[in-house]
């Protein structure tokens, strides 16, 4: 039985900002936490990570994971630029509105050129889940000027093709 996402599903609500302390791979992030009722009311019956859109307090945002937790939780990481956004640190309150976000996320242009290149590091981003992949698009996309751009696909060619994934590329620091 496939699940399907509802279009008309909403919640609102106002929640703190956390941040990790030592937890493997989170250890540093800040994040908000989303409780087994209000993952319900978005996405009855689900259990995996989704996309959202909607607002945090008056910043329009799309395309943003919710990731479980376990138990039913969920988290959304806060993101540097998304904290300076909202004008927010660890211990603040935040209003959230929300909704599923159904449309998927697409892979850089440029990073898909590149790869195509580079056969190896291609083929292991083809194996990585479409969330891992996303996460390389998603930090080259956001480089602000063209220089920070092809240096974030550069990283991520050296990266990809010695088989890491965008966490080990980070603690690597390649």
């Amino acid at each position: 039985m496939v699940k399907k996402k509802s279009k008309s599903a909403s919640i609102e609500f106002s929640t703190l900002i956390f941040k990790f302390g030592k937890k493997g791979e989170k250890t540093g992030w800040t994040y908000i936490e989303v409780s087994p009722k209000q993952a319900l009311q978005l996405f009855p019956d689900n259990k995996k990570s989704f996309r959202v859109k909607g607002f945090l307090d008056n910043q329009p945002i799309s395309g943003i994971a919710l990731l479980p937790m376990g138990k039913g939780f969920f988290i959304m990481p806060l993101n540097i630029s998304l904290r300076k956004a909202i004008n927010k640190k660890e211990g603040d309150r935040v209003h959230v509105q929300w909704q599923v976000d159904l449309k998927k996320p697409l892979n850089d242009k440029n990073l898909m050129q590149c790869l195509k290149e580079e056969p190896e590091a291609f083929s292991f981003f083809n194996e990585l889940p479409k969330s891992h992949q996303n996460y390389f698009s998603k930090w080259i996309a956001n480089a602000k000027t063209d220089a920070t751009k092809a240096k974030r696909i550069a990283r991520t060619l050296n990266a990809l093709s010695q088989k890491m994934n965008y966490a080990q590329m980070l603690r690597a620091g390649i």
